[in-house]
């Protein structure tokens, strides 16, 4: 075997396991989905091919407003958490010097050691009638009982950016550190002030981070299940809650696919229409992730 050759094999080996893993996990189980939700019952244990359930889907209000609405909760979402996410960054890559910016970055990592599910109770316990948000309002005299702050649209929200925030914060950070603060520099010494060096130096240089956060906040807000079901309650209006009601407490794993094929169709929509308008490309959000 010559010398080309044998890098090629080595190339075909060492690239097995990630093909195996795409097509087992991602690329069967996405074409399975979509076969499931073509499937139609007629009769008991008979199907036919048909798009009845995406049928069934634009046909029911309560389905369509439901993705909707999670749609623009998760867009919400993850602009909340670029705007709170960006002076952070910025501020860990640019600023903060030594062992202050590793320990910032240590904060920042924190919460990630234990599971979404133990971040989630630790607001209910925080928010719920008798948790020590509302306890301490009581003890300073401001409110004259319980207060309730669960089961709403904004805990909802402050969980998910809240559960959303390192994966924002992460790529900015790595897009931030590579910019020269020369170029900073420059743009004072040019007669730039502080907002148009930001817009005209930094954010440019930022905008693949920027994109690569979005588009993984975005991601995740969008099919996250257990933050809305629990902070927003079993009335949140969640699509993930749909899907999770169709598959798990109706059996309807026709319909149920059907919703879970929307949903992947809907945020790779929004990803490429988030490309598009920030003008990057995938290749480079996707080295920045």
């Amino acid at each position: 075997m010559d010398k080309r050759s044998a890098s090629r094999l080595t190339v075909i080996l060492l690239m097995a396991p990630l093909v195996v893993w795409l097509a087992a996990f991602i690329i069967l189980p996405h074409v399975d989905m979509f076969m499931l939700s073509l499937r139609e019952k007629v009769a008991p244990r008979v199907y036919t091919t048909s798009f009845a359930n995406y049928g069934e889907f634009f046909g029911e209000p309560l389905y369509w407003i439901t993705l909707a609405r999670t749609t623009i909760m998760s867009v919400a979402a993850t602009v909340l958490t670029l705007l709170i996410g960006f002076p952070i960054a910025y501020y860990i890559a640019k600023i903060a010097r030594g062992k202050t910016k590793n320990v910032l970055f240590l904060f920042c990592l924190l919460p990630f050691w234990v599971s979404e599910l133990v971040r989630t109770f630790g607001w209910m316990i925080l928010l719920r009638e008798t948790g020590i948000i509302s306890n301490v309002l009581q003890w300073l005299g401001l409110v004259d009982g319980p207060v309730e702050m669960l089961y709403n649209d904004v805990t909802v929200m402050v969980g998910l950016v809240y559960t959303s925030m390192l994966f924002m914060v992460v790529p900015l950070v790595s897009t931030l550190d590579s910019l020269d603060d020369s170029y900073i520099e420059a743009g004072y010494d040019l007669g730039g002030n502080g907002f148009t060096v930001m817009r005209e130096v930094v954010i440019p240089h930022a905008m693949p981070g920027i994109v690569s956060g979005c588009i993984v906040v975005f991601m995740l807000t969008l099919g996250n299940y257990l933050t809305p079901i629990l902070l927003g309650g079993k009335d949140s209006l969640w699509f993930t809650g749909q899907i999770y009601t169709q598959f798990i407490t109706r059996f309807n794993w026709e319909l149920g696919a059907a919703f879970g094929f929307l949903l992947l169709a809907v945020s790779s929509i929004m990803v490429w229409a988030g490309l598009k308008l920030s003008r990057q490309t995938l290749s480079s959000t996707l080295a920045e992730g």
